[in-house]
């Protein structure tokens, strides 16, 4: 089965095309109101913990250690990240951050993540 998902930042607006929607950042995306966020999801436990968003500090030099590390904690969420997998399956999966780089952030991960499957 094909599989549809892509990493869209919550700072670019919302389309048809993105399907079902998920953020998945720790804290609220600044500026964003629910409302223009058109979220469907906020899946808080599969955002990095706060020590490895604090160690990783958005350097791309650390991006490919984050992605080990950020691998490994997701694996500790395998229904949650298997569930991302079937909706992709089933249509458009669009996986939500507020990071400015968009190369090196969660999402991305994320993306490979449920690609790989």
């Amino acid at each position: 089965m094909a599989i549809d998902v892509r990493a869209k930042r919550a700072y670019v607006d919302a389309d048809a095309g993105d399907g079902y929607r998920v953020l998945i950042d720790h804290v609220w995306p600044r500026g964003i109101s629910k409302q223009r966020a058109h979220l469907d999801e906020w899946a808080r436990e599969l955002a990095p913990s706060g020590e490895l968003r604090k160690w990783f500090n958005h350097l791309p030099e650390r991006f490919p250690e984050f992605r080990s590390r950020y691998r490994r904690e997701l694996a500790a969420h395998p229904e949650q990240v298997e569930e991302l997998r079937r909706r992709a399956q089933q249509g458009p999966l669009t996986i939500v951050y507020a990071a400015r780089d968009t190369e090196h952030n969660n999402a991305v991960v994320l993306v490979e993540l449920i690609r790989e499957a």
